[in-house]
């Protein structure tokens, strides 16, 4: 009779608990898995009730990984304990969804607990994504001491003194392996018999704490913890929080609150601190979030009262003055009445940021303004001072915004500036130049591709797709500092996690952003966010171009610009013409038919042949513009698909302050072109 061979227990058992972040853990189980080539090894997943298809994904693409999918969400300390009895492994590994780790990270680790036998928990060097060093992968116990330097900021204000840097050890060099007090629960392995000597994670813990608690009994059971400096990972903290309902300050400090409670009951003085501080954090994140509407209604009180005092220089100048009974109402009343309309219109709550949404509120205001005029006759000085007053605001509150949004690169829709992002792709592969050719359609993310970075220095100077390679890995910094690069996307394949790890941590002295593409090319993984890399949908419900407000405020703009400049700069454009007996044609020639309307500033190019019948039939894409998307990107050799996905774009999103950014850029190209004539 055969005898069954019973199979070896793996030696390492991965645990992950995971709430949705989908792609994050997508990127991570892809890094683990290359980090377990060689050794034997079980995955577990534990699901905690995610609605963004984590679950869906695991069985899609990861058939082998053991997936637990809970049906509520049972907090980190519970979900990892179901796996940790299932786990058959010598050592131990819980690591977060929201993590990339080394090829080389398990390996050393396991090792380096082999050698060890004193240790019963170790974790490695985490970096955030930016590539600086994140503080709380080694830690000391929240004593009452150390909690209170923590709580009142002295830990921050002297980090580098033994007294008071206690919490994060931030007096200890980085880059040394040394005996701690705890580590990070984003990267914990603890040897098997350490877990069944001293159970599993206190459940009493929904989210925070429980790592700290963990160490806190293995030390006190005679192990020792050790953080290992010689390998490392990335950790884009605090995602899962983000996708939940937590009050991610109040939960922290009730954990911390539930640890000196169970570990250091003497002392009463600091449980009553530590509610203390709670009550406080909370107070100030509730002051702050009413205070952050009222500073924009600030700051347009004061646009319409430099409005009004301009408006009165203007029309009467020192023959005229507000009497003194009226400067209290008059500075008043109707910056009251602007931010009444303003909130009514959403600003202060929903689209703080709105350029069309400010301008159809003041409009509206003017108009209540000027009627009130009529009732109280004392305060009807002039109609024209009133109408002067609400041009100005009309350019003052908007403005302001405009500045703000692009100066931040962002708006209050999740549309990029067209100035966002200047980009370099690290990779020179086939799915590096496929990459490319995504993100050039992928107009709302502001993704401006600058150059490809190659693995050796031979394919300098090469073009890819209309794109050079300005670079190797080995001289990123130089060229992120001299190309002033905002973004760093590593292309699937180019690099090894070590590779890519070791260009971050070399970099993090520059203020850039880090992104990885997983093999799938379906999303950019980027610090604090996720952009996804689908192809646009054809047709949607609604269309800004087609929106009958739109449509107006973008007509408005049209007559308002095209008539400054034909009073401007077109008659030295007409007069060039003359001189030099030349029909002139481009964007000056064009302003008279703008004027009109038969044309408009921006828009589709005027010889437009190429959008296919059914989409003409369907949309709307607005007049034929003397600039636009497209036209943006003649040094592009672009498909019919892409060309079309650009006017799709232009019209979902079309709005005033997208017509100024792409005149803007389409000024900066010409002057680019005159200067490298």
């Amino acid at each position: 009779m055969a005898v069954a061979h019973k199979q070896a227990p793996p030696d390492v058992s991965v645990i992950i608990v995971n709430y949705n972040v989908r792609d994050f853990l997508h990127q991570s189980l892809l890094s683990i898995q290359k980090a377990l080539k060689g050794i034997r090894s079980e995955i577990f997943v534990v699901d905690n009730a995610s609605d963004d298809g984590s679950a869906e994904m695991v069985r899609r693409r990861f058939p082998r990984v053991r997936l637990i999918a809970n049906t509520t969400n049972l907090g980190f300390a519970k979900a990892n304990n179901i796996a940790l009895k299932q786990a058959r492994g010598k050592f131990l590994l819980l690591i977060n969804p929201d993590t990339i780790v080394q090829e080389d990270t398990i390996r050393v680790m396991v090792e380096f607990l082999q050698n060890h036998p004193e240790a019963g928990l170790a974790g490695c060097k985490i970096l955030n994504p930016d590539g600086s060093f994140q503080l709380a992968c080694r830690r000391g116990f929240p004593t009452p001491w150390v909690a209170f330097t923590r709580i009142i900021g002295l830990s921050k204000l002297f980090p580098k003194t033994k007294l008071f840097g206690k919490y994060n050890l931030t007096y200890l060099n980085t880059d040394e392996t040394y005996p701690v007090d705890a580590v990070s629960g984003s990267f914990m392995m603890v040897r098997k018999e350490t877990f069944e000597q001293i159970g599993g994670l206190d459940e009493s813990y929904f989210m925070y704490g429980e790592d700290l608690d963990w160490c806190y009994r293995i030390r006190q059971a005679g192990w020792r913890i050790l953080y290992v400096h010689s390998t490392q990972i990335i950790h884009y903290k605090g995602e899962s929080t983000r996708r939940s309902s937590l009050d991610e300050i109040r939960t922290f400090y009730d954990a911390m609150h539930l640890f000196v409670e169970k570990n250091f009951q003497s002392s009463r003085l600091f449980k009553i601190v530590l509610r203390l501080s709670i009550g406080i954090v909370s107070f100030a994140a509730f002051i702050t979030s009413v205070l952050r509407p009222l500073k924009i209604a600030i700051f347009d009180f004061i646009a319409v009262t430099i409005s009004l005092l301009i408006a009165e220089e203007l029309w009467r100048g020192a023959l005229f003055r507000y009497p003194a009974y009226a400067y209290s109402i008059v500075f008043t009343i109707p910056a009251i009445i602007v931010i009444g309309s303003l909130y009514v219109a959403g600003v202060y709550t929903q689209r703080r940021m709105s350029i069309s949404r400010s301008i159809g509120a003041i409009i509206l205001a003017y108009v209540f303004i000027s009627a009130l005029t009529a009732f109280f006759k004392n305060y009807a000085f002039s109609r024209m001072i009133v109408a002067i007053s609400g041009v100005l605001s009309m350019v003052f509150i908007p403005g302001w915004r405009l500045v703000f949004r692009l100066v931040r690169k962002t708006s209050a829709y999740g549309r990029g500036t067209l100035f966002g992002k200047r980009t370099l792709i690290v990779g020179t592969d086939k799915d590096a130049i496929g990459l490319q050719q995504k993100l050039r359609t992928r107009i709302g993310e502001g993704y401006e591709i600058v150059g490809f970075v190659g693995t050796t220095h031979e394919q300098i100077g090469e073009m890819l797709n209309s794109v050079p390679v300005i670079g190797s890995i080995d001289n990123v910094g130089k060229i992120v500092k001299e190309q002033k690069i905002s973004d760093v996307i590593f292309s699937p394949k180019a690099l090894s996690y070590a590779q890519i790890l070791s260009v971050i941590s070399k970099s993090r002295e520059q203020i850039v952003n880090f992104h990885l593409v997983p093999t799938t090319m379906e999303v950019i993984v980027g610090k604090a966010s996720v952009d996804s890399l689908d192809d646009l949908p054809l047709v949607q419900i609604a269309y800004n171009i087609d929106k009958p407000s739109h449509l107006f405020t973008k007509r408005m703009f049209d007559i308002v610009l095209s008539g400054l400049l034909l009073i401007t700069v077109y008659p030295i454009f007409r007069l060039s013409s003359a001189m030099t007996k030349k029909r002139k044609s481009g964007f000056l020639a064009g302003l008279p038919r703008v004027f009109k309307g038969t044309l408009s500033l921006v828009g589709t190019p005027v010889n437009e042949s190429r959008v296919p019948k059914q989409i003409g039939d369907i949309l709307f894409l607005g007049k034929p513009g003397l600039s636009g998307l497209v036209q943006l990107q003649q040094d592009c050799a672009l498909s019919d698909e892409e060309l079309t996905q650009y006017d799709l774009y232009y019209a979902r999103n079309q709005s005033v302050l997208l017509d100024l950014e792409i005149l803007i850029k389409t000024w900066l190209q010409y002057r680019t072109m005159r200067k490298n004539a």
